[in-house]
């Protein structure tokens, strides 16, 4: 009765949450749809000429490459509307939200620690101070003599961007020669980068091998609350790291669980996180687990719409409370869920997926979309950062839910014509 209650006072609190989106992100329409769910007015900032999704949201100019002109609208816009709170959808907008939220006088994290869940090189560095378990690492200038900065590294590495999402650019190197061309490959993917650091320098660590595992959460005055850890069953051992399978509850042993919620915090705690959604991966190897990523932003794609606790909420109903300083005691899952990330299987132009019908109706399987139209040229990894749809699935157990998704992406047949690029003599 408590969390029923708490909703209703939420309901006709007639509050005001300012959702700082880059234009073209995905997870704009949830937030939408939960705010109306909540009663919650929900305003939009982001960049265009007009207002992004006037239709079903109003919304407010802002340019993410322009703090004090963002910064400024937004106040001119607190006096006629006062915002009740600030939260972001996507890496690209933490600190600019952050510092909105700071200037609002608003409870946010601080504009630096936001920052760091965006940046690898800067999150490495303050988590090494902090004696966090991370891997080894070291930044690599790209216009300078790469081999003198190779020097003395212990093979395996991952090569990363220094901000990029989705696995975008990550590649496995075994051998000094491997690197280099991951190296070449990775600056010809970061041509489009504006930052002028990010655009020329790269992160190299050393590859940790054991189970990798995704956590979710959601930070409150500090205090972190575990709302679900997700296996991830599939190998990823590269040369590029595609996320694929995502189950939850995890299958891991009470220790290791514990082990992995205490890292996050730790990790959280070192950034100086204090407020809002965290998605963390990890590596669990031996009695030991290693911050491989910490964002400050809910899990990415369509995958929060596997996630709903009691009373059906969902992800971003749960990020709109807490931000509302109205936090809510979560009730443990009570069905194994999970998705399957659709893989992009090679280039080209995609023609159709055949058997979807099929594969819906495999036992346990709730949902099942395709994200991408035909005649859309498929890029995957490292040079994509994009899925080809999802597919999702609920059962007693997690191993019914991974046996249920993997018999039906057996159904899909992905039919791809080969591109190919002209080039004028």
């Amino acid at each position: 009765m408590a969390l029923v209650a708490l909703l209703v006072v939420v309901a006709h609190s007639s509050a005001t949450v300012l959702l700082v989106a880059p234009h073209n992100s995905y997870r704009i329409h949830a937030y939408i749809e939960a705010a109306e769910r909540l009663d919650i007015n929900l305003v939009v900032a982001s960049q265009g000429e007009h207002s992004l999704v006037s239709a079903v949201s109003s919304g407010i100019q802002i340019d993410f490459n322009n703090d004090a002109v963002s910064l400024q609208r937004i106040v001119d816009a607190n006096k006629t509307c006062p915002f009740d709170a600030v939260i972001t959808t996507d890496d690209g907008g933490v600190r600019l939200a952050a510092k909105m939220a700071q200037v609002l006088g608003l409870p946010a994290n601080d504009p630096e620690s936001s920052e760091l869940t965006r940046r690898k090189d800067l999150a490495r560095i303050r988590l090494k101070s902090c004696d966090v378990a991370i891997p080894a690492f070291r930044v690599v200038n790209l216009l300078e003599n790469l081999p003198k900065q190779l020097q003395n590294i212990h093979f395996p590495v991952v090569v990363k961007p220094l901000a990029m999402s989705g696995s975008k650019g990550v590649i496995r190197a075994d051998n000094q020669q491997e690197c280099t061309e991951a190296l070449a490959r990775l600056e010809k993917i970061l041509s489009v980068v504006s930052d002028k650091m990010e655009q020329s320098h790269a992160l190299i660590e050393s590859y940790i091998d054991g189970k990798e595992v995704a956590f979710e959460g959601l930070l409150h005055k500090g205090e972190l609350k575990q709302l679900a850890i997700f296996d991830k069953p599939e190998p990823m051992e590269g040369p590029f790291f595609e996320e694929s399978y995502y189950i939850t509850p995890t299958r891991l042993s009470e220790s290791e669980q514990l082990l992995i919620a205490n890292r996050v915090a730790e990790a959280c705690g070192a950034y100086g996180l204090r407020e809002g959604p965290i998605h963390a991966e990890l590596r669990v190897q031996g009695d030991n687990a290693f911050i491989i990523e910490i964002a400050s932003r809910t899990i990415g794609g369509d995958c929060a719409d596997m996630l709903k606790f009691g009373l059906n909420m969902g992800l971003e109903e749960l990020v709109l409370l807490q931000a509302l300083g109205k936090p809510v005691d979560v009730p443990a899952l009570k069905n194994s869920v999970g998705v399957l990330m659709i893989p992009i299987p090679a280039q080209g132009l995609l023609r159709r997926v055949e058997g979807i019908h099929e594969a819906k109706k495999v036992a346990y399987i709730t949902d099942l979309g395709i994200s991408v139209r035909e005649g859309y040229e498929l890029v995957p990894l490292p040079e994509g950062s994009s899925y080809l749809g999802f597919i999702f699935a609920k059962a007693p157990t997690a191993e019914l839910v991974e046996g249920a998704l993997r018999k039906a992406f057996e159904c899909l047949n992905i039919r791809i014509t080969p591109s190919f690029k002209i080039l004028s003599s």
